[in-house]
């Protein structure tokens, strides 16, 4: 799987943005502790855009840029033969056609190294009127083979957006048994609930996820 194969699988951008959302809020309750988190979502990331985020702690990484404009992901796996500390700069073809809308996007000092330098393997975007996302056309390394750009590991629970899929990573990731029904309650963006928590993680109380709540824009009961 590349990039291409990803651009085709992502939904609409008001589904991808609920989504990353919901993946935030699930892993603010499985991890209170907010820098074990793998997702992230900051709904307030500037006056007009909101930003969904991902790093695994290994040196990998995903943003998504939400915004009047669109959409802009860009992501980096720091093992990817694609990556531009190989050649001193981006892979040929990862950020060449990105739209001038994304311009900032690209240059986002968040996403760039201490040199400003992008720092990114795989790169999609999708403009507010566009009726698909859009990757450059990249000739992939000859020797890579099934990966070559992270696209398939840094991306895919957001191309396989099953509950039963988010189970299976986190029961990896952090050991512990997780409740089907209760993640479907969280990407259904249903308010969360006492016991849909206590279902999830039974350490933490609603009232210790009003900040989370608040910074990742999750709906909460009236």
């Amino acid at each position: 799987m590349t990039v291409h194969d990803v651009a085709r699988r992502l939904p609409e951008i008001a589904v991808l943005r609920e989504h990353c959302r919901s993946l935030a809020m699930l892993d603010a309750v499985l991890s209170p502790n907010w820098g074990d988190r793998h997702y992230s979502f900051d709904a307030h990331w500037s006056e007009t855009e909101s930003m969904a985020s991902m790093r695994d702690g290994a040196g990998d990484e995903y943003s998504i840029v939400f915004s009047p404009a669109g959409a802009y992901l860009r992501g980096f796996d720091h093992e990817s033969p694609m990556s531009p500390y190989v050649e001193d700069g981006p892979w040929p073809g990862v950020l060449d056609e990105v739209p001038e809308v994304f311009g900032s996007c690209v240059l986002e000092p968040a996403f760039c190294d201490e040199d400003g330098m992008p720092v990114v393997t795989a790169c999609i975007w999708r403009e507010a009127e566009d009726g698909a996302w859009r990757a450059g056309p990249i000739d992939f390394p000859e020797s890579a083979v099934g990966d070559p750009d992270g696209a398939r590991y840094l991306f895919r629970l957001l191309t396989d957006r099953s509950a039963e899929a988010f189970r299976q990573w986190a029961e990896g990731y952090y050991e512990v048994t997780v409740d089907l029904e209760a993640v479907r309650h969280v990407f259904a963006s249903r308010p969360l609930t006492e016991t849909v928590i206590a279902r999830l993680n039974p350490e933490v109380a609603l009232a210790a996820l009003a900040r989370d709540m608040a910074e990742i824009g999750y709906p909460q009961a009236a």
